[in-house]
């Protein structure tokens, strides 16, 4: 199993799919990624001997941001906004959706399973 940057890419997968499995990595970069290697992207990545997987490496590191510090970035931008206030982040604090979408119903994964409030719909007693 290849190892890039720290990641097991899977053997079986075309080098092209295969690539995609490391975090800011899609199709289309990784398409850019092999040309630039020299690398057939229908190889199998069982089949990228270890100077191609040095060459794809090496180019990961100079021209593209990937994995940890790519993943660092992110949550330092999610909590700059949060520090400012900003309205996205207080999405972010509150978890809540953050782009706009509806949440009077749906939105269930960001804001987790429904809690059931008991007696929100009896009608208290009336007095006599």
């Amino acid at each position: 199993m290849p190892r890039i940057m720290g990641v097991d890419i899977p053997r079986e997968k075309n080098s092209w799919i295969a690539l995609t499995y490391l975090y800011g990595v899609g199709r289309t970069t990784s398409k850019k990624i092999l040309k630039k290697a020299n690398v057939d992207p229908n190889k199998r990545a069982k089949d990228l001997t270890d100077q191609e997987v040095s060459l794809i490496t090496s180019i990961l590191q100079e021209q593209y941001k990937v994995e940890g510090d790519l993943r660092r970035d992110v949550q330092q931008n999610i909590k700059r906004l949060m520090d400012v206030r900003a309205y996205r982040g207080l999405r972010h604090i509150k978890g809540l959706p953050v782009h706009g979408q509806r949440t009077h119903t749906n939105a269930r994964t960001r804001k987790g399973p429904r809690r059931t409030m008991s007696g929100l719909n009896k009608k208290p007693p009336s007095p006599k």
